[in-house]
């Protein structure tokens, strides 16, 4: 649990945090200058003059009535910022090592988890923007923290690498169970990564809950407005050569076709990213239609999103949240509403693969 009760003054206001946060990734949302990085900058004690208490599982890190302000290197806090903050004299085995606690193992971990082998040796200059990331991720992980804070690591990179490096945080979460805080604008990073959402906006907390949860609430539509997708978990099951197609499973059992990516081996884990502008929805049964992708769905709710509506659907069995985006022409021709049953459709190749 993370117990976050504090003040910051800022040039533009004063950000206010009462918050208590759950173990787990927590996506910290907002627009440009609601205060994101201040929050995660005033957790790791980079803010001196932050006023309060702030609290991560049995370590008091800042509490005025008691007289306690630890300095950052006594928080253990993980803290990786978007520029990923390298040493550049330092080789990226050295990077990693730097500040490490405990012995060689935790290293090793941490640089199995980020595929850095083949990179150790080499220095920041000689390393791409996904590849700098990856290191200064198992640099943080390599220090024991407590607490992880990521201010929005992948938004510096373009798409392909952001896709490439998005497994590599969710082996994180599943596999080394390090709180997190997580600073993005892509509330579909959120969706997938995060088991809490809190919205900042103008230095305060605007909504906060599950990310399904906040699915149809305003503040979070507002936060969509730049771009929203779909992400699912799931694993390849099947190749079909002669249909051109891959067949992979989602957790809840939903299958799916997607481009034919043979490479792939069954069983293999992998993240299907699909933009909410690609999900087709009707109100009959689709014939005569090239998407090989359709499923039964509910609308769960509907909201306005800047100049279009966006939607919240939910497939029949198995069940699964899916997102789309209509024009407000669209959902008027369709006479959609809350619990309308319709069906949603997806072409294969509307389909990316997010794999290591």
């Amino acid at each position: 649990m993370i117990e976050l009760c504090f003040e910051l003054p800022l040039q533009r206001f004063g950000l206010r945090v009462d918050a208590h946060l759950p173990d787990g990734v927590t996506a910290v949302l907002g627009p440009s200058g609601a205060g994101k990085t201040s929050l995660l900058e005033a957790i790791a004690g980079l803010r001196p003059a932050a006023q309060g208490r702030i609290v991560a599982g049995d370590a008091v890190l800042l509490d005025d009535e008691r007289g306690i302000a630890l300095p950052p290197e006594r928080r253990r806090v993980g803290y990786v910022p978007q520029d990923a903050g390298l040493f550049p004299h330092l080789s990226a085995l050295e990077n990693v090592r730097f500040g490490a606690r405990g012995d060689r193992t935790r290293v090793d971990s941490a640089i199995d988890t980020f595929g850095l082998r083949d990179l150790l040796a080499r220095r920041p200059a000689s390393l791409s923007g996904g590849e700098k990331q990856r290191v200064a991720l198992a640099r943080a992980l390599a220090t024991d923290p407590r607490l992880l804070l990521l201010d929005e690591p992948l938004a510096s990179l373009d798409v392909g690498l952001r896709e490439r490096i998005l497994p590599y945080l969710l082996r994180v979460k599943d596999e080394w169970r390090v709180p997190m805080l997580y600073v993005s604008h892509n509330v579909g990073e959120a969706l997938v990564l995060a088991d809490h959402v809190l919205l900042l906006r103008d230095g305060a907390i605007e909504a906060q809950g599950p990310p399904l949860a906040l699915l149809s609430s305003d503040a979070l539509v507002r936060a969509s407005e730049d771009g929203l997708e779909n992400l699912f978990p799931g694993r390849v099951e099947a190749h079909d050569e002669a249909a051109g197609v891959t067949r992979v499973v989602l957790d809840p059992g939903l299958a799916v076709a997607v481009p034919l990516a043979r490479e792939r081996i069954p069983g293999t884990a992998l993240t299907l990213a699909i933009r909410a502008e690609d999900v087709l929805v009707a109100t009959e049964l689709p014939r005569g239609l090239s998407a090989r992708n359709i499923y039964a769905a509910r609308i769960v709710s509907e909201e306005r999103t800047g100049a279009d509506f966006t939607l919240r659907l939910e497939t029949l069995e198995p069940r699964t949240a899916w997102l789309a985006r209509l024009t407000p022409s669209a959902v008027t021709s369709l006479g959609i509403g809350v619990g309308t049953p319709v069906w949603i459709a997806v072409k294969s190749h509307s389909v990316r693969l997010i794999v290591p």
